[in-house]
């Protein structure tokens, strides 16, 4: 028998969004402040000269900072007020998630609910603004050494840039947590989304020159453009896949009442680590390169030598690559999912696997499972992720269509959409409600 709520979710449609007032209120607050945040990447650092910092870029585009770019929405490439972007923000939670791990001060909190949240989030901001202020006076003094890009360099160039930067990242911070709390979806997510999304059109429209030029050929752009609807659709496949381990629950009395015992699904994600591996990994071969190029000529001849292997399409970098975006999927997913905390919890409710004894036995093959679906979403985000990456480096594809910001876009518009709809069928509820009130009146 179908329930209400299913004929609910059936029959949903985006009609029912005029009706919804607060929805509405929330997409509009939402769409305002992402405008807000799109003004901002284009606001440049005072004392740059924006023609040298041009040619610097287009130098470095196919390290690091091709990357961060692609994050910041084009800031680091106009050298913006906001050209750190929120990742010292993500870089800050995913140490407090780690440290959680081996601090029991920290692991008490988070065990403490609301109160608990709070207070590490606190620590997150503190942890941010140090992150922040750290890479920006690091941004600095590589601008000063970046040829003539400072037009006056000194320490009143450092600490105004360092300032500078501190503060959009900061603001960009408060910005995401005012859209997740009066706004639709998550602000952080969004915030990275929106930059990936507003420098698509141009990462196309220079791909499409490419071809008018004859620097790629016509089949190679519809390859491109086939198997970036291909990765789209593979992508919403998976991040949608659940392997779902069956609870029970047992008969219990209450008052002179039996409840018949119920069933219910413990839900295990395929991907549970989410983009964390492929953005960490991008992250950490990238880095020797982009110091590399900084400082072209110097060094000793094993780290050139050793930077030159990790340049994009090298065998090296593609093997590094695949280790890293494996060894983060079983990290991380081991960070955020503890399926001893997950046994406990079910002990104290009463639930259990059938077959499998509550408790130690339990975690095991929670843990056991977990192990396995996460070898599949491993070798899936390696193939999200290698795939586009060979396509980039043999084929000059702009960095927007790699594996990792497809992956963003897709996985944050999916989570937007099934945010979006929650407030509709919610909506639907209140109107159900309110007419059985009605009805119940007029009786």
């Amino acid at each position: 028998m179908v329930s209400a709520a299913e004929q609910l979710a059936a029959n949903l449609n985006f009609g029912a969004l005029a009706k919804a007032d607060e929805l509405k209120k929330r997409i509009w607050f939402t769409l305002g402040a992402l405008l807000v945040y799109r003004l901002g990447t284009y606001i440049p650092l005072p004392g740059i000269d924006p023609n040298i910092w041009e040619q610097v870029f287009r130098s470095q585009a196919g390290g690091i900072l091709g990357m961060f770019n692609m994050f910041a929405g084009g800031g680091i490439h106009r050298m913006a007020i906001f050209a750190l972007n929120i990742m010292p923000y993500i870089s800050a939670s995913i140490i407090i998630q780690l440290l959680t791990t081996v601090s029991p001060q920290l692991e008490a909190l988070k065990k403490e609910g609301e109160a608990g949240r709070k207070t590490l989030n606190q620590y997150t901001r503190y942890l941010t603004v140090i992150l922040a202020a750290f890479q920006s006076y690091g941004i600095a003094v590589g601008l000063e050494g970046a040829g003539n890009v400072v037009s006056d360099p000194g320490m009143f160039f450092r600490l105004s840039t360092a300032i500078t930067l501190t503060g959009g990242t900061m603001f960009l911070m408060w910005l995401g947590e005012q859209v997740t709390s009066r706004g639709i979806g998550n602000g952080i997510s969004l915030i990275i989304l929106s930059g990936i999304v507003a420098e698509l059109p141009s990462a196309l429209a220079n791909m499409l020159e490419l071809g008018r030029q004859g620097a790629m050929s016509t089949g190679l752009i519809l390859v491109v453009i086939i198997m970036a609807v291909a990765v789209i659709a593979f992508i919403v496949f998976v991040e949608r896949a659940q392997r779902r381990l069956l609870i029970q629950y047992p008969k219990r009395q209450v008052g002179n009442k039996m409840f018949e015992g119920q069933s219910s699904h413990l839900p295990l994600k395929l991907n549970t680590s989410g983009v964390i591996p492929p953005i960490f990994a991008s992250s950490l071969l990238l880095l020797p390169t982009t110091v590399a190029n900084f400082n072209a000529g110097k060094g000793p001849e094993w780290f050139q030598w050793l930077t030159t292997q990790l340049g994009h399409g090298r065998p090296l970098f593609l093997f590094m690559y695949l280790a890293l975006i494996v060894f983060f999927a079983f990290f991380y997913t081991a960070i955020v999912f503890n399926p001893t905390e997950t046994a406990d919890n079910l002990k104290k409710h009463g639930g259990f696997i059938p077959g499998i004894r509550p408790g130690e036995r339990t975690a095991e093959y929670i843990d056991y499972v977990l192990s396995r679906i996460t070898v599949v979403g491993a070798i899936y985000l390696a193939i999200v992720c290698l795939i586009p990456e060979i396509l980039i480096s043999y084929a000059s594809v702009p960095f927007y269509f790699g594996g990792t910001s497809l992956l963003i876009v897709v996985s944050v518009t999916m989570d937007t959409v099934a945010q979006v709809q929650g407030y509709l069928l919610a909506h639907q509820y209140e109107g159900l409600i309110r007419k059985s009130k009605l009805r119940g009146r007029r009786r």
